[in-house]
């Protein structure tokens, strides 16, 4: 289902852009080879934007691992910054327009965040079982059927009045029958 939407999207887009271009000539705006213009002038500014962004990323990218610490923000900037590229390079001024979004850094740090937030961090914890956001267990192993039941898959070991009663059916179950016979100190040490 969420396929069929992507292609829906990624049909209007394109389709959208060309009633803007149409639009914009067709209001007196600006002319034709104005609008042609325009729409390679930002191209242009774009991509000469995307690769400074990109050396810069680049450049925090290499710091953050000389210094041991996970790149996880430059590694997703710089996932934006090709889609940014994709975007400016499409004709058209809507595709510029979110090419830029993206480029920018001031509104490329919150798409980052909310990319992290509703796509990262989700999809991480749904393949690692919780432990993407910290939700760790310190012994045993985390119960796949709860989890799947819309709990969070940690409870080990229930309420505490489940607790108790199986505590208390299996010590009934640990009693054992024996008989014995006392031997005095004397006898032992007679043998």
């Amino acid at each position: 289902m969420r396929t069929r939407y992507l292609i829906a999207l990624l049909l209007l887009i394109p389709l959208v852009d060309s009633f803007v271009l149409v639009a914009i000539v067709g209001w007196g705006l600006l002319t034709l080879l104005q609008t042609v213009a325009l729409v390679v002038l930002t191209g242009l500014l774009g991509m000469i934007l995307v690769r400074a962004e990109g050396r810069n990323t680049l450049a925090r990218f290499q710091r953050k691992l000389a210094s041991g610490s996970p790149p996880t923000d430059e590694l997703l900037d710089g996932g934006l910054l090709i889609a940014a590229g994709a975007f400016l390079l499409t004709p058209g001024l809507v595709t510029d327009l979110i090419g830029f979004l993206l480029a920018i850094p001031i509104t490329r740090y919150p798409i980052r965040a909310a990319l992290k937030r509703w796509v990262v961090i989700p999809y991480i914890d749904k393949q690692t079982g919780g432990l993407g956001t910290g939700k760790v267990w310190t012994f045993g192993f985390p119960d796949p059927e709860q989890a799947s039941n819309g709990g969070n898959g940690f409870d080990i070991g229930g309420t505490t009045q489940q607790t108790q009663q199986s505590q208390r059916d299996q010590s009934e179950d640990d009693i054992v029958d024996v008989d014995f016979e006392r031997a005095d100190e004397d006898e032992r040490s007679d043998s």
